[in-house]
Order: structure tokens, then C-alpha cells, then sequence
């Protein structure tokens, strides 16, 4: 149930800037992927969940998910690369975060720091007295 299913996946093309000369000028080569979150079955819930807080500025109106690549000069390898991105995305909020549980300092940490401190306002306290 944790695999992209990527018959749900759907893919625009359009004119791309960048290099390829005089050729990017009548070819489609930057691929938007489009994919609906909101009713896809292939994420667990709470995996869906995170993947939406955490990438909430990918996500349109409609509840699409929406990214695009135009970093090569041909179709297949910018919709490799939008996938390899979308895969990318999935596996970092696959995980929830581990939860930061408060700790004390040691007891010898404390004093370290004391006794620092007690040093230096000894080394000001002999540099303002006069000889």
C-alpha cells in the first residue's frame, strides 16, 4: 500500500527555457505531474497526512499535487526526473518524527559551567584592581 501507483499519476508538457537552442522553441519538453492526493489509495493515511503538512505549497485548490521538470532536453527523462522528485518527497515524510524528549544537564556539566564562570569574574575582578 506504500508504492506509487503511477497509473495516478497524470502528465502535461509544455515549452521549456533553458537550453536546447532553436529546438526549444517547438518542442514540449517540461512535464508537469499531476497527481490527486486527496483520493489516491497507494499512502497510508497518516503517511498522507504528513506528506501534505509538510508539502502543503505543492498542493492546489483542488487538492492536486503539482511539480514540474525542465531540467533535460527531452520529455521522458523531465518525467523521470518529476517522479524520481515525487519519490523523493514521499520517502522523506515516510517516517513520522521522533518526538525531542526534554533532558536535565549532569550534575558535572552544571558545575564545569559554575566554575568557568567563577574563573573569568576572577580574571576581570584582578584586572580592575590596582597594584
Amino acid at each position: 500500500m506504500s508504492t506509487l501507483d503511477l497509473s495516478e499519476l497524470n502528465f502535461n508538457y509544455a515549452r521549456s527555457s533553458g537550453k536546447g537552442g532553436q529546438n526549444v522553441n517547438k518542442t514540449n519538453t517540461k512535464a508537469y505531474l499531476s497527481w490527486d492526493i486527496t483520493n489516491t489509495q497507494c499512502i497510508y493515511p497518516n503517511h498522507k497526512k504528513r506528506f501534505i503538512e509538510k508539502y502543503s505549497n505543492f498542493i492546489n485548490a483542488n487538492g492536486e499535487f503539482q511539480i514540474f521538470s525542465q531540467e533535460f532536453r527531452t520529455q521522458t527523462l523531465n518525467r523521470e526526473d518529476c517522479i524520481k522528485k515525487l519519490k523523493q518527497m514521499l520517502e522523506s515524510t515516510r517516517f513520522a518524527p521522533k518526538q525531542r524528549r526534554a533532558t536535565k544537564p549532569t550534575k558535572n556539566s552544571v558545575n564545569r559551567r559554575i566554575k568557568t564562570k567563577k574563573m573569568k569574574g576572577l580574571t576581570k575582578k584582578l584586572r580592575r584592581e590596582k597594584f
